[in-house]
């Protein structure tokens, strides 16, 4: 879920929905809070993301390093506190740490150490492709010059291919509280400024009061620019803007989709088309999208032929991370070595990764599989 700084709701606001963000505690998740039988073998396995936000993984060490840059902010410098300041008491809440979080990106240089330790944690996990959901226009209107925003970001995703065995690609993400001339400014970004890296084009951001289809003529022009579009859709609100996500914003990707299995005609249809949900599991339980991990549809997407990838949303926020999520579907799917290996090659092949860049990683995911698996 991406917020603008802009437009987010203030503490004292009467926010319609999601009704909380709350970092996921023991008892919610039951048995998903231990550590999955085969947590060895996902470590090691190379994995691709394609529904992971910028800001949303900054964790408390890349916190704490740029909250050591600006004293007087209100985020703690010491990663043992940042944990605990990561813990969300309701939405209010998250909105203001989220926010402080924001704060602390005030330059190029900012942007680029974010990026390329967001970068170095995902290499920690052996993710070697990654689509980051990335939102130009809260750096844009907050002074950053959009064209050193796009240096920055690339000079970052150049350096994680070289040093960390990662390819790094965007998807530039309208927040869609902001409007239209939010979505102004993504689209200039996308298409004038168009850094090498960008692949898709993608809407977040509160679902309840944010119509889909007011964003047409702006999903029309940068899928004519050559750009995918993958706009979340259908985390807390219900069918249907699964359906204009598809029908007016020519989705080839959705994001969460978690509510599609309300509807049997769009299982069908995601089905028969094949296109694939993001699905982000213990996000949905942060965002109350979804009561329980025991309730996910994510088994029932699979029962119904519906392509699905694993990933983590907003990671340190929600204590998650990728490798967590794919024990997380183990668990919900009753899968294997051999069934996660087949997870982690339709991440791969759901991705608008280059066609080399796919079957590179699809051979080192077979090769790891016959070398580590049972």
């Amino acid at each position: 879920m991406t917020v603008d700084p802009s437009n987010a709701p203030s503490a004292s606001a009467n926010v319609a929905a999601p009704q909380a963000y709350v970092a996921t505690s023991s008892a919610e998740l039951g048995r998903f809070s231990r550590p999955s039988k085969y947590a060895g073998f996902i470590a090691g396995l190379p994995k691709a993301e394609l529904h992971v936000h910028h800001v949303g993984s900054a964790s408390p060490r890349i916190v704490s390093e740029l909250a050591s840059r600006y004293p007087g902010a209100p985020v703690p410098t010491d990663p043992s506190k940042l944990a605990e300041y990561f813990t969300f008491s309701d939405f209010a809440h998250f909105i203001e740490v989220y926010l402080s979080v924001v704060d602390l990106i005030r330059d190029a240089e900012d942007v680029r150490t974010l990026t390329y330790e967001v970068a170095r944690d995902m290499a920690a996990l052996n993710i070697r492709y990654a689509e980051l959901t990335v939102s130009p226009y809260s750096s844009i209107r907050r002074g950053i010059p959009g064209e050193q925003f796009m240096e920055a970001i690339e000079d970052a995703r150049v350096s994680a291919e070289r040093d960390l065995d990662l390819v790094l690609r965007w998807c530039f993400d309208i927040p869609g509280e902001a409007g239209i001339p939010a979505a102004d400014v993504t689209l200039d970004a996308a298409t004038r400024l168009a850094p090498a890296g960008l692949v898709s084009f993608g809407l977040g951001g509160p679902e309840i009061g944010v119509p889909r289809p007011q964003f047409k003529a702006h999903f029309d022009a940068a899928r004519a620019a050559g750009l995918h579009s993958a706009p979340h859709a259908g985390e807390t609100t219900g069918p249907q803007t699964v359906w204009d996500a598809l029908q007016v914003l020519g989705a080839e990707r959705i994001g969460h989709g978690t509510t599609s299995a309300q509807d049997p005609a769009l299982l069908s249809y995601l089905a028969e088309h094949q296109i694939p949900l993001e699905v982000c599991p213990t996000s949905n339980i942060a965002t109350r999208a979804v009561a329980r991990l025991e309730d996910h549809p994510l088994s029932a997407f699979v029962a119904a032929g519906v392509p699905v990838s694993i990933n983590s949303d907003d990671p340190p926020m929600f204590s998650t991370d990728l490798n967590h999520e794919y024990g997380v579907a183990a668990e919900l799917l009753g899968l294997d070595e051999s069934g996660l290996a087949d997870l982690a090659r339709n991440g791969v092949r759901h991705s608008f990764a280059p066609d080399d860049v796919k079957s590179r990683i699809v051979a080192e995911i077979d090769s790891y599989l016959n070398t580590h698996g049972r």
